[in-house]
């Protein structure tokens, strides 16, 4: 007989732990048999029992066997022998009744009762099958009784506790962040001990110990834990209605996770703190609701799906409480902020569910734009990049480049004094690189400072670029202006590099650079994975909250569908760039408007200055002959920028006609030229000159579409000699095993 009076039933797995594994449940089944459910990793074969084995099932690495006759038998895992007692099944319990199956990883008592009154409302919800996970029990049934009988609400509830626990191993437990598939920063998390007990469900079977102890009779179960709530469709009655509609008697539920904005310091978040979703990376989760009578005898339940069976589309939507399953007052620690936007049918959906007054998204402004206004300022760091400024100014001025606010550090070629002479005369903004005495390395010091200098704050476009890079627009006259009036709603230009060798030019002349190497990449050159980086042209409207080496930095989620963001092609980026992301893909990369010519290499004398003064951004990393094999690229002739030399040569003479400014570029050159021959005196910089002019790495240079990945990590000497071929046929393709990345 059932107790009618009470809304909690208490049972209990006929769990046996084994050395090597664990008897999860024994059931007595109808008709004379018994039905063992073992944890995950035992296979059938390693299991003996004193009852003859009927048939077997293999599920996700676990094992269902029915066997012939009841009653206690043993069982034999290894060398272990264990007595057993089958239970017998409780179907009668949740006969008739809309149920759902879930599973407690430690949500508190108000959570779950929200849970339950919020199905049983709005969804007719009127049982429950909760598995606890906890290893002690805390008393949790006996409230929950309590609670269920003061509030006179009609669900009857089966808790059920196993003796063994049900976790997947070596993972902390399941509320950590780290087990949120989109909480940022997992590689500096600090993790607890694994522990199986909390850690996620890894027993596969246990679906089937539920419909086959508990649920069989029911009217409709839906997979659903204490985190998730079901969402109200229109038109459509309820989710568990549905099931008994489908033909198959299984419907397909896909879940969104959602989060709360904010909560108050040491508070536990509530559902009705959810108001928040991810405009970019929405995670959905499979899960069904089934009505158990009408299922084919070969169907099983499993995690995501039941197997075996269709399930009748389109789905019924879900809600995952983020900030429930994963009680933090840190949201940031497991969503990135800048990634949530306030969903309003969630908003209306919690103050009618819930009562509750949630903390909400602040509001901005819908950014005010005069799209007739395109002063443009380049942020740059340099150290002893003296010859090179002259034409890179000139050039970029060419182009429409208005703004030039430039940092230096620890200069010694004349770098520092010519670009205070330029100051003088108007032509830059010249500052000393804040980053000593920070933690900063000195590009990120430079970003830094510069958001507070008028020539930033007035610019209506800004990028970060170097000396050695180039913006290349391919359109009109081939200016700045050109290329906005083309994207006319755009705040977001990325342009992609396009890596361009030292055209087996070795020695250091001072001509333009853009005059002399002209072979590069092929376009469509995805490797090495430098090759594809971009730097972006943005509006100066609040987007974003700062400047960032490759793109702007910290999307103010609120205005996410107020960015613009084009390819050099002039197509949308895609929603997964707005907040990462510094190169681009196969689809993304476009060369038709405007890309970034990227001299990294020069000439192989200048290189040898450039290796000397090492790099700006990675300061612990050696620009060795790894660095010219992945940057040194020769593959294709490309001479579109040329056709801007005219002009170009026109501006420099024009600046070069002021004697002070020509007597300063003069000076960085000798001093440039004195710095080669220092270096050509070493023995060290000799054999290095040597093996980057070598026929090998010329050869290389021109090769770099035939090469994998792991090629440009390993460095050159990982090819051998015979795969270096001057003319390798089109399917050539060489590679090695995986090594440490290098950005």
């Amino acid at each position: 007989m059932i107790d009618t009076e009470s809304p909690v039933f208490v049972r209990h797995l006929a769990a046996l732990p084994f050395q090597s594994g664990a008897i999860l449940d024994a059931i007595e089944a109808e008709g004379g048999e018994t039905v063992l459910f073992t944890s995950a990793g035992l296979a059938p074969e390693a299991i003996a029992t004193t009852l003859q084995r009927k048939s077997e099932v293999s599920l996700g690495g676990a094992s269902m066997l029915r066997l012939v006759g009841t009653g206690p038998l043993a069982v034999r895992i290894g060398t272990e022998t264990q007595k057993l007692t089958p239970l017998p099944h409780d179907l009668d319990l949740l006969a008739g009744r809309d149920v759902a199956l879930a599973f407690r990883n430690g949500e508190h008592l108000g959570a779950v009762m929200d849970w339950l009154r919020y199905h049983r409302r709005f969804f007719g919800m009127n049982g429950a099958v909760i598995f606890e996970r906890a290893k002690e029990d805390d008393g949790f049934a006996e409230t929950l009784r309590e609670a269920l009988v003061a509030e006179k609400i009609d669900t009857r509830v089966v808790y059920v506790r196993c003796a063994v626990p049900m976790g997947k191993s070596g993972l902390p437990p399941e509320q950590h962040p780290f087990n949120v598939a989109e909480s940022p920063g997992k590689d500096r998390m600090e993790l607890p001990e694994p522990d199986r007990w909390t850690a996620p469900l890894g027993e596969p079977l246990i679906f089937e110990i539920a419909r086959q102890r508990f649920l069989t009779r029911a009217r409709a179960v839906a997979n659903l834990d204490l985190h998730d709530l079901l969402f109200p469709v229109g038109g459509r009655g309820t989710v568990f209605d549905a099931a008994q509609r489908a033909a198959g008697g299984v419907i397909a539920m896909h879940g969104r996770h959602c989060y709360p904005w904010a909560v108050k310091k040491g508070e536990r978040p509530e559902f009705g703190d959810h108001i928040c979703v991810q405009f970019d990376t929405p995670k959905v989760r499979s899960r069904w609701c089934v009505a158990p009578a009408k299922l084919a005898s070969d169907a099983f339940w499993k995690f995501t799906r039941i197997a075996n069976a269709e399930a009748a589309m389109p789905p019924f939507p879900f809600l995952r409480c983020m900030g429930v399953r994963h009680a933090n007052d840190k949201i940031s620690q497991i969503v990135p902020k800048s990634s949530l936007v306030e969903a309003p049918q969630l908003l209306e959906l919690m103050e009618k569910a819930f009562g509750h007054t949630p903390q909400r998204v602040p509001d901005l402004e819908k950014p005010q734009v005069n799209y007739t206004s395109n002063f443009t300022t380049i942020v740059t760091t340099m150290k002893n990049e003296g010859p090179f400024i002259l034409e890179w100014l000139a050039y970029h001025r060419v182009i429409g480049v208005e703004g030039f606010l430039v940092y230096t550090n620890d200069c010694n070629d004349g770098t520092d004094t010519f670009l205070e002479l330029l100051q003088e005369k108007g032509y830059c903004q010249h500052r000393d690189n804040p980053f000593k005495g920070t933690d900063l390395k000195p590009q990120h010091a430079a970003l830094q400072a510069s958001e507070s200098e008028e020539l930033y704050q007035k610019a209506d476009w800004l990028i970060c670029m170097d000396v050695d890079e180039y913006i290349n627009v391919k359109i009109g006259d081939g200016t700045l202006g050109d290329l906005y009036s083309r994207l006319p709603d755009a705040n977001l230009i990325s342009c992609t590099w396009r890596l361009f060798g030292n055209a087996d030019v070795h020695e250091y002349e001072d001509v333009p650079i853009i005059s002399i190497f002209d072979r590069c990449a092929e376009e469509v050159t995805p490797k090495p994975h430098q090759a594809w980086g971009f730097k972006t042209l943005f509006r100066n409207i609040g987007l974003f909250k700062k400047i960032g080496v490759h793109r702007p930095n910290g999307l103010n989620p609120q205005l996410w569908d107020d960015v613009r963001w084009y390819n050099g092609s002039g197509k949308r980026m895609p929603l997964n760039y707005y907040r990462n992301g510094w190169r681009s893909s196969q689809s993304t990369y476009g060369y038709d408007m405007v890309q970034l010519n990227h001299y990294a290499v020069r000439s192989a004398e200048s290189f040898l200055v450039k290796r000397d003064r090492g790099r700006v951004n990675h300061v612990d990393r050696d620009q060795g002959l790894s660095y010219w094999f992945r940057m040194n690229n020769n593959a294709v002739q490309e001479t579109s920028i040329m056709r801007l030399l005219p002009r170009v040569r026109a501006e420099m003479d024009r600046m070069l006609e002021d004697p002070d400014i020509r007597a300063a570029h003069e000076g960085c050159v000798a001093a440039h030229k004195a710095k080669i021959a220092e270096l050509l005196e070493t023995e060290n910089y000799t054999k290095f000159y040597q093996e980057i002019t070598s026929d090998r790495m010329q050869t290389l240079a021109r090769m770099h579409r035939h090469f994998g990945q792991n090629v440009f990590l390993a460095g050159p000497d990982s090819v051998p000699d015979e795969a270096v071929h001057k003319d390798p046929p089109q399917d050539f393709f060489f590679t090695v095993e995986r090594t440490e990345t290098t950005h």
